[in-house]
């Protein structure tokens, strides 16, 4: 299963106007495992995870994803395991119809065109959004689109499920929903997000990041538990471990 296994190795990323956004990040994922990275905006979650799919490459450092060290040789194989549901589904979302944007993934990979049907339904139906098949994704709503977009990632049964706020723009039904669906994926899911309960009830493993540095690596409710660390990186504990204001006792 080494296939399911990430492993990031010093790795830093400048951007262009030459703003060092990753500063010798190093940590590894096993197989199965649950693990969220949070941080305040700007803490360098959602350029990290670009170097997952390959997005961006490291100014140094490697990243390897199961038996593939990513380089631009590379790219092809560790888009087949590791599917990414962005922060705007509009990055996604590109085709006339959700069914296209769906199928557009499988087809790529020379699926017969059955095989490509099968996917794309049951991906549709996984995330409540098989009624939506044949509308223009331009015209649905933000929830919609963002079920739409994990639709299309789901569709390629991804080993690694890599998610940028999966939660933003979700109504209350829809984020349970979400959460649900994500409860039966025994994959390895790797989750940035601000929405702290998510991770509570998803990922037993968080990494804090701060000032493009992981400040933390612990298990979830070890870091949610340590006053000092979530005012280091400018963080809040999870509304479900605040208490009632009003039962509990000042």
């Amino acid at each position: 299963m080494s296939h399911h296994i990430i492993e990031i190795n010093d790795l830093e990323y400048t951007y262009p106007d030459k703003t060092k956004a990753l500063s010798g990040l190093s940590f590894k994922i096993l197989h199965g495992e649950s693990v969220a990275i949070v941080g305040a905006n700007g803490a360098g979650k959602s350029t990290l995870l670009s170097h997952l799919i390959g997005i961006l490459v490291p100014t140094k450092g490697t990243v390897r994803i199961g038996d593939y060290p990513l380089t631009k040789q590379t790219l092809t194989q560790i888009r087949r395991c590791v599917g990414m549901v962005f922060q705007n589904s509009d990055d996604q979302l590109f085709m006339p119809t959700v069914f296209e944007d769906v199928a557009f993934g499988p087809l790529n990979l020379g699926l017969p065109l059955e095989e490509v049907e099968k996917r794309v339904m049951s991906a549709l139906e996984k995330v409540g959004a098989a009624h939506l098949r044949d509308r223009p994704p331009y015209k649905l709503s933000s929830g919609q689109k963002r079920s739409v977009a994990i639709a299309s990632v789901l569709a390629m049964l991804p080993d690694i499920l890599v998610m940028d706020e999966p939660t933003s723009g979700l109504d209350p039904q829809a984020r349970r929903q979400l959460i649900k669906l994500l409860q039966t994926f025994t994959h390895t899911k790797i989750i940035a997000t601000h929405d702290l309960d998510l991770v509570l009830e998803l990922c037993e493993r968080t990494i804090v990041l701060s000032d493009g540095l992981i400040i933390a690596d612990r298990p979830t409710l070890q870091i949610f538990s340590d006053d000092t660390l979530l005012a280091q990186a400018h963080l809040e504990k999870p509304l479900r471990m605040l208490g009632c204001p009003i039962c509990t006792p000042q």
